[in-house]
């Protein structure tokens, strides 16, 4: 970045970069606070990420204003999607009546402030370098953290401004891979980085094509992990290919089926002309990365190098994709002319136009290739080490901690709940069995960290637990409270999430300790009574106390939250994700699951795809348009999902297609970590 920026100051660059770097969360910290050091807080700002309103903060704003109920904004917003335009019927599907006058001011006011700024916040890890005082260009405030400031102006302009952006990007599997080699050293004595990390190994190759994948970067999707056996990755350059063709560019061009069909052997690899071979022979004739449409724009379009560069640029610009339009006769036009098919060169334009959504140039696609094979290796070989980096690399990914828990168990991976005797702030891994002999191979578990207690702070609360259990172990539950002087609605969080366990064996009886302890200790009123002994509380039943965790601590070691009531599913004839996914091609199915992920990306035509779970694996849904229509509200808001379709399976991918969606009968509500839905 500073060799960039001195080549820009000494003008030995006419333009000014727009650089992105992916870096480590802690290193993008350092970096950032070196450029105020270096630049100063005159030639270096933040730059602005201007927030603007959607449906569902739209909704809560403005019925806030006007007084609506905030159960019914709530329950409003949850069946709203990113970009849903707020209608009468939407409002009555949400037991709102839109003939009301604040209910009517609702829907137009709503729809009126649609993308409307609503607030400016900093862009995580962009900054801005001048010439000259950025103050002389745009105002510049302080931001919240101490020591940044931020421009007015949003991110996405200044390139347009002809001024110098580097995105620093804070990416979780990078924070993950550095943790992951601190533990392998530590605990394993291995050394290892991403550079000398074995290659090509069989064993990490057969488990990514059997999309076994789930929370390896870039190949952790559902979309992803149905790919994966059908293109079945058996090389470096495979990966490239995997993790760059599961994007726009690519679907909405209709690449991906003939490039299938190819690496199959079940379609002849030909050009449309032979001036492409050398372009497109690498990817069997199909174009898929950015840099290959720009040199089939140079080689059969007969663009210049300037046009070329310019097509890059608004390939990038992908919130204008207005800009592309400007190509098409020009593209399309000059192929035809060349004597290539104009269908070819439609989907060529098709896939630009994609490209101006979402689309990998190859370079990317191989930086991030490298991740996605370093953190698959790492889930082969060593997955306690893979699950602890990950837990701690939270949040990131598509799947919540109690998911990664629950997958790491059914792949034998011990996990031990979150214990104050014995928890650091991190999850770390601790010896199974600590009366190995030496020299004996030994098998670590994962410990759950204090980190995932809710409502715990790691800079006051954890730091004044760890400097209290320095001094010397905690002897009773009385001894805590005393030492680490730790606030009432703190401990009784620390007791319901059983993290007292080592101290007190009954989660109720903890928290009634807690609440004495805290009176004996001084902090609240004086006792007008003398202290009575303490009752006899009834210990926890298996599935209160996987409820209490969920509640807690957002996840539960001692089972899932649809465990307890597999007994009363089976009695409805309600089979486990396990024996769903075994089933034959085109079976009738009835299943019940916790819904973890929620998605309907905008090349699937209004399909909707839903992830469920329960304590075997997992079953993916589809769900078609007219089905989503019939059950809106049940599938944008429940959290335990009942099913009705057929299943489809085909060369190691199962889905049910749904046909009617239900609310199960159970006996008692599962708390579940709830889901996490992409656009």
């Amino acid at each position: 970045v500073e060799l960039l920026f001195e080549r820009f100051l000494s003008r030995e660059r006419a333009e000014p970069p727009d650089i992105d770097l992916d870096i480590t969360h802690e290193r993008r910290e350092e970096v950032i606070q070196h450029v105020y050091r270096k630049y100063g807080r005159d030639r270096a700002a933040m730059v602005a990420n201007v927030i603007r309103y959607r449906s569902r903060s739209a909704v809560r704003d403005v019925g806030k204003t006007l007084g609506v109920a905030e159960t019914a904004l709530d329950r409003l917003a949850r069946i709203l999607s990113h970009r849903d335009a707020v209608d009468a019927p939407t409002l009555r599907r949400a037991g709102l009546d839109p003939d009301t006058p604040p209910h009517g001011h609702l829907v137009r006011l709503v729809n009126e402030i649609q993308d409307f700024p609503r607030h400016l916040s900093i862009h995580p890890g962009g900054f801005l370098l001048g010439h000259e005082p950025v103050h002389d260009l745009v105002p510049v405030e302080n931001g919240a953290l101490a020591g940044r400031t931020v421009i007015q102006w949003n991110k996405e302009d200044i390139e347009d401004l002809g001024l110098f952006k580097v995105d620093l990007l804070g990416l979780g599997a990078l924070s993950q891979l550095d943790r992951a080699f601190r533990l392998l050293e530590h605990h394993h004595g291995r050394r290892l980085s991403m550079a000398t990390i074995p290659e090509d190994d069989p064993r990490t190759f057969d488990m990514i094509c059997a999309g076994d994948t789930l929370g390896v970067f870039q190949i952790e999707s559902r979309a992803q992990m149905a790919m994966l056996p059908r293109l079945k990755p058996r090389s470096y350059y495979d990966l490239v290919v995997e993790v760059s063709i599961v994007r726009p560019g690519p679907i909405t061009g209709g690449m991906v089926h003939p490039y299938l069909r190819r690496r199959n052997g079940a379609e002849p690899v030909s050009y449309p002309h032979p001036c492409l071979e050398p372009v497109l022979a690498k990817t069997l004739g199909i174009p898929l990365f950015q840099e290959q449409v720009m040199r089939l724009a140079v080689v059969a379009a007969d663009y210049t190098a300037g046009e070329a560069d310019q097509l890059r640029r608004d390939m990038g610009a992908w919130r204008q994709s207005g800009r592309i339009e400007r190509h098409r006769e020009r593209l399309i036009g000059r192929m035809a002319a060349k004597g290539i098919e104009r269908q070819f060169a439609e989907q060529v334009f098709e896939q630009i136009r994609g490209f101006g959504e979402y689309g990998f140039p190859e370079s990317h696609a191989a930086s991030f290739a490298l991740i996605a094979y370093a953190t698959a290796w790492l889930r082969c070989h060593y997955p306690e080490v893979f699950v602890c980096s990950l837990l701690n690399a939270q949040p990131m990914g598509f799947y919540t901690p109690a998911t990664i828990v629950a997958d790491a168990q059914r792949k034998g991976v011990e996990v031990r709940p979150v214990d104050v005797c014995h928890s650091d702030w991190d999850c770390t891994l601790e010896p199974q069995d600590r009366t190995a002999a030496p020299g004996e191979q030994v098998c670590f578990a994962v410990r759950m960290g204090l980190r995932t207690v809710r409502g715990l702070s790691e800079q006051r609360d954890w730091q004044d637990i760890a400097a209290a259990r320095r001094q010397q172990p905690f002897t009773s539950l009385e001894d805590l409270v005393r030492r680490t002087r730790l606030h009432e609605e703190l401990l009784g969080r620390l007791a319901e999430a059983g993290a007292l366990q080592g101290l007190h064996d009954n989660r109720r009886g903890a928290l009634w300790g807690v609440r004495g302890s805290v009176r004996d200790r001084g902090d609240s009123l004086p006792a007008t009574a003398p202290a009575e002994p303490p009752p006899a509380f009834a210990a926890l039943g298996a599935a209160e106390e996987i409820q209490w965790d969920y509640a807690s601590a957002g996840h539960s070691p001692r089972g899932h939250p649809l465990e307890p009531f597999r007994r009363d599913l089976a009695a409805q004839g309600l089979p486990d994700a396990r024996t769903v996914t075994g089933l034959p091609h085109g079976r009738r199915v009835r299943y019940v699951g916790a819904v973890i992920c929620r998605q309907r990306p905008g090349t699937a035509a209004g399909v909707t795809f839903v992830t469920l779970e329960d304590e075997t694996g997992f079953v993916n849904l589809v769900v078609w348009k007219r089905v989503f229509e019939r059950h809106e509200v049940l599938v944008k808001t429940a959290a335990v999902l009942g099913v009705s379709g057929r299943l489809e399976s085909r060369q190691g991918v199962v889905h049910l297609v749904a046909e009617r969606l239900w609310a199960p009968r159970l006996r008692a509500r599962p708390v579940t970590a709830g889901s996490r839905d992409f656009h």
